[in-house]
């Protein structure tokens, strides 16, 4: 194929030509130079244009986004549970965003996508969707209302001997007979009945003007010296062999990228028989390519509706970049334009999947942003303080405001230095410790507060009298992280609950294990116990550029346990974080703010079941009986402001400060 699409006359035009051929079931695609192989152009073109290749891969994650999420969060439970459940597992193997994100970079390279969708058994719902490359399929001809009922497939369209062409009826919700169907979509493209186009493609010319400018770049490279010099021996016609012999030597020593800049060494009797060198130059060659280059660039961005190559991460010198506004307005409008109309696409194709197994429920894209687009640098000037640019910019902080009523102090070791003593024992009783100890700090005497406590701390009490270790014969059934868990919420009580409405009467007895929580419930109908904990996790993702850690997080991550939800609740009238709290207070929520402002920290919640007697439930049982609890969780009808305990502070609105 490579060579092919060397030899393309740019001349013609690569618009694609779709025509049905005697004797074959499908119809053709493609261009004069590829033949029924479009799809194989546009592949060919994207991987050798890197400005198109650019836009096309930033804009696919664009469309892609973080994630997929169901919007609608009062809505029908059982709907919501079957819903969450697809989009952890769309097939086998990958979550629906998994598959989305190939149906994305599939849309916006060739204007259309393909989806492979298998029924379960009873043709009742869709079992799995698995994404099929675009490029591997053809349709069939129309039938007599003009739809296409079968679609083709095969691993290589330039080699059909080989790799022969499978039918595959065309999804239809309601002909269920086949066992697996194909789904073909995109945008409306004029003058295009069966395929569709990508909306770029009044700019392939130009993608193949960079190419061929590449070509001749590498080419230059390659063959520098032959085709630029022209070479004159005064000394008479040599042999055949020694002409030969005396083009070698020249190749071998004057061309190629690693010989340039050598020189030429020649001797001679007289001047009449020195070789002659002359140069075979193209007039303003250099500023003729520089001029085409920034022409092909802006024609292949134009192409793709691109008001600004810095958002795709293309380098240019017009001033534009370094204009934040205007780099604004660009990211919105290609937002709205381009990427939303995408993403639209891509849901009205899922809600009819989704309406298919009675879960037809809102769901959103959560949008990529440029963080560099969020806000000016007086933007950031006004809401940061000085200490927060500096660490943004990978500096140590200079000063940190502990209290309202403590003096600016600098950090050691990320602990606070006080400039006076008063202020730093202060400062250590709050920390539940007595005494200071005195620094050298920035070329002056500073204090900082006692390291040794004189009596065990109010953190110290609640981890040596709360946390807990894993018990031998508690059996891990999940992990994850807690997302949209109201604090009111029962999660263990509610498990219970649930598995004793589904599970098995069991009749012989049941022992308690010696520590319980008021979550702890019994199943009355199984002898499998449900036991809910949660750990204080590092989100790995953040990065710390200051290094330090406060003695709160220290602790807690060093514990290594793990706790109860209503010990880590009853923290929010407990002074185990003091100072971190809002305007400096001592207590707050530690479920929802975890280590205070800036920290890195979240919630992750263990689901263990302990096994005493003969079990009467299986592994897929516990998954749905947890999936249930989860959606009832998030589905609380108390106010949803929980989400914040799966977000480190980092990560939070101004970091976690409060307003």
């Amino acid at each position: 194929m490579k060579d092919n699409i060397i030899s393309i006359n740019l001349e013609t035009a690569t618009a694609p030509i779709v025509q049905e051929v005697r004797g074959k079931d499908y119809i053709e695609y493609g261009t004069d130079n590829w033949k029924n192989l479009y799809p194989q152009f546009l592949i060919d073109l994207y991987y050798n244009s890197s400005t198109h290749a650019a836009i096309v891969n930033a804009t696919a994650e664009m469309i892609g986004g973080k994630d997929l999420i169901v919007s609608d969060e009062d809505t029908n439970l059982d709907a919501y549970v079957r819903l969450k459940k697809f989009l952890r597992s769309a097939n086998s193997k990958e979550s629906l965003h998994q598959v989305i994100k190939k149906v994305a970079f599939d849309f916006k390279l060739q204007g259309a996508y393909a989806l492979h969708i298998i029924w379960n058994r009873e043709r009742t719902q869709i079992a799995e969707v698995y994404h099929v490359p675009v490029e591997r399929v053809r349709a069939g001809r129309p039938n007599e209302m003009g739809q296409v009922d079968t679609y083709f497939i095969s691993a290589d369209w330039g080699n059909t001997r080989t790799h022969k062409p499978y039918p595959i009826s065309a999804f239809n919700r309601n002909d269920r007979t086949a066992t697996s169907q194909l789904l073909y979509a995109g945008s409306y493209s004029p003058n295009m009945d069966i395929y569709h186009t990508p909306d770029y493609i009044a700019a392939n010319n130009w993608a193949l003007v960079d190419q061929k400018v590449a070509e001749f770049h590498l080419n230059n490279i390659e063959n520098g010296f032959s085709g630029s010099y022209f070479v004159s021996f005064a000394n008479g016609i040599p042999t055949q062999e020694e002409r030969f012999q005396i083009e070698q030597s020249l190749t071998e020593k004057f061309t190629g990228a690693s010989n340039s800049g050598k020189f030429i060494l020649s001797f001679s009797e007289d001047r009449t028989r020195i070789p002659e060198i002359t140069p075979i130059s193209v007039s303003d060659a250099d500023k003729q390519y520089l001029a085409l280059q920034e022409l092909l660039v802006q024609n292949i961005l134009t192409g793709h509706r691109v008001t600004s190559p810095m958002l795709m991460g293309i380098k240019n010198d017009t001033g534009l970049g370094s204009n934040v506004d205007e780099l604004n307005s660009a990211f919105n409008f290609y937002l709205n334009t381009v990427i939303i109309p995408f993403q639209l696409n891509i849901k009205n194709t899922l809600q009819t999947i989704f309406s298919v197994n009675d879960m037809d429920l809102p769901v959103d894209f959560v949008q990529l942003k440029p963080i560099t687009l969020e806000f000016t640098s007086e933007d950031l000037k006004g809401i940061l303080t000085e200490d927060e640019l500096r660490e943004e910019m990978g500096l140590k902080p200079l000063n940190v405001e502990v209290r309202e009523d403590f003096s600016k102090v600098g950090m050691i070791d990320g602990k606070p230095v006080f400039s006076t003593i008063e202020e730093a024992e202060a400062h250590a009783k709050t920390l539940g410790c007595s005494g200071y100890h005195e620094h050298e700090y920035d070329g002056r005497t500073a204090y900082m507060a006692c390291e040794g406590h004189a009596e065990a701390t109010e953190l110290s009490k609640f981890i040596d009298e709360s946390g807990e270790d894993i018990p031998e014969d508690w059996e891990l059934v999940e992990e994850e992280i807690v997302d949209g868990e109201h604090q009111d919420f029962d999660f263990e009580e509610v498990l219970n609950d649930a598995a004793s409405e589904k599970l098995e009467l069991a009749s012989t007895g049941r022992a308690l294990p010696d520590r319980k929580s008021e979550q702890d419930g019994v199943s009355k109908k199984t002898y499998d116990y449900f036991r809910v904990r949660y750990v204080y996790e590092n989100d790995n993702f953040l990065t710390n550029k200051s290094g330090t850690k406060r003695d709160f997080c220290r602790q807690m991550m060093g514990a290594k346990k793990m706790y109860r939800k209503e010990d880590i609740l009853a923290m929010t009238n407990k002074a185990v974080n003091p100072g971190f709290g809002p305007k400096g207070s001592n207590k707050y929520s530690i479920w929802l703010y975890k280590g205070g402002p800036q920290c890195f920290h979240f919630w992750t919640r263990r689901i263990f079941k302990t096994v005493i007697g003969e079990s009467k439930t299986t592994k897929i049982e516990d998954a749905d009986l947890i999936g249930y609890t989860k959606a009832r969780s998030e589905g609380f009808t108390a106010k949803k402001n929980d989400r914040l305990v799966a977000i480190p502070p980092r990560r939070m609105k101004n970091n976690g400060y409060y307003n």
